[in-house]
């Protein structure tokens, strides 16, 4: 199975590993209010590939809209994700909210900027279909 992984995706290793692990991640604004902006958002992705960096992971794509964001992430398996998406929005709305206190002044009283809610979706790789097929052909022995 891993050939048929490594001739379509791109597999990474650590020292006792290998793995191919992409998310894709939404986060939405706090009462969905439409306030992100196109700087916001270009800050919001720079902030968001030095958090994936430090993580051990890469930022691969990401782009929004005025109330919410949407990013393809790959982060080792070593990450816990919820604690990952944790920090990126602790620290993307704090730095977002100190870059842009005042444009945000008219949308929040209280130092928000995230909903607490948020997807988190696995993709890449082959259809569950066709990995459940190569588990099942397995040459597994007789008793």
């Amino acid at each position: 199975m891993i050939g048929y992984y490594s001739s379509t995706m791109q597999i990474n290793k650590l020292h006792h590993c290998v793995y191919a692990l992409q998310y894709h991640l939404v986060l939405v604004t706090k009462y969905r209010k439409k306030c992100l902006t196109a700087a916001m958002l270009r800050e919001f992705e720079s902030q968001a590939r030095e958090r994936c960096q430090a993580w051990g992971g890469k930022l691969l794509q990401a782009n929004g809209e005025s109330d919410h964001v949407h990013l393809l992430i790959e982060l080792p398996p070593s990450a816990a994700l919820a604690d990952f998406v944790n920090a990126l929005k602790t620290g993307t709305s704090r730095r977002l909210r100190s870059v842009f206190a005042q444009h945000l002044a008219g949308y929040y009283s209280k130092p928000v900027l995230w909903s607490r809610s948020y997807c988190v979706l696995s993709c890449g790789g082959a259809p569950l279909e066709i990995i459940r097929q190569y588990i099942e052909q397995q040459d597994r022995p007789d008793d």
